[in-house]
């Protein structure tokens, strides 16, 4: 067990202690040496959880946690900016055979200021990427405090809740970071269900705008395609660069 349960700071201890976090991760990261962040590797991670550990929980992990925690970081998280992975059998394993995984969606952070919109984490206003980072590492510390602890971890249970508050003062369990979506609406003009043009392999084709991730995802009318609606109309999907994109014409 962690004992966590009774560490409960103020609001001013909290934001001391992030600062020393964010100041010592500065000075002894390769890839991050400001607010900004352009560069992130997953021992940046490491960095950040051995400093969460010594700053905030009085080295709870060093001292009382058999198992061993992994750290990834992944373009594909689109939509949520942080994931703690967890085996859906932890009860039956042995604490010292325990890994756990805190994943990070790099995209987040580097698209930052990428366009003027709320930016929090947690309830929490972030005025830079790398509080933002700060921020959504707490989120994922908490749920593997929790999975510890408690072999399970859900952030909308009160358990949870009171963690969170009581360790970082955070007050929701969601983010508002700039998502391709908003990237897509807010910089280039486009949202999903448009009709949108692109040039591939020389030629042009017009279809709807079905999903905005890392690319946007466009649905072409197409005899021979391998999608089909509720009409019975047939599409091909293309995988598009959003700079590549043009509004129907």
């Amino acid at each position: 067990m962690l004992d966590v349960g009774e560490i409960i700071y103020t609001q001013p201890e909290i934001i001391a202690k992030r600062l020393d976090v964010a100041r010592e991760l500065i000075k002894s990261s390769p890839n991050i040496k400001g607010p900004a962040i352009t560069r992130l590797a997953a021992s940046d991670l490491r960095l950040l959880f051995g400093l969460y550990d010594r700053i905030f929980l009085n080295r709870q992990f060093t001292k009382e946690y058999r198992g061993q925690t992994k750290f990834s970081l992944s373009t594909r998280l689109t939509r949520t900016a942080g994931k703690t992975l967890c085996p859906q059998n932890i009860a039956r394993i042995k604490p010292e055979e325990l890994i756990i995984e805190i994943r990070l969606g790099t995209e987040f952070f580097f698209k930052f200021h990428e366009i003027n919109s709320e930016r929090s984490v947690a309830g929490i206003a972030a005025d830079s990427a790398l509080e933002a980072l700060q921020l959504v590492f707490e989120h994922e510390l908490c749920h593997v405090i929790e999975f510890v602890n408690f072999n399970t971890s859900n952030c909308r249970q009160a358990r949870f809740k009171t963690l969170a508050h009581n360790l970082f003062g955070h007050t929701t369990s969601t983010h508002q970071l700039p998502t391709q979506q908003k990237i897509a609406e807010q910089k280039y003009g486009f949202k999903i269900g448009d009709t949108v043009q692109f040039k591939f392999k020389d030629q042009c084709y017009e279809g709807i705008l079905y999903r905005i991730n890392k690319r946007a995802t466009v649905m072409v009318k197409d005899k021979k395609g391998t999608h089909a609606d509720k009409q019975g109309n047939r599409y091909a999907k293309y995988y598009v660069p959003l700079t590549c994109l043009k509004p129907q014409g």
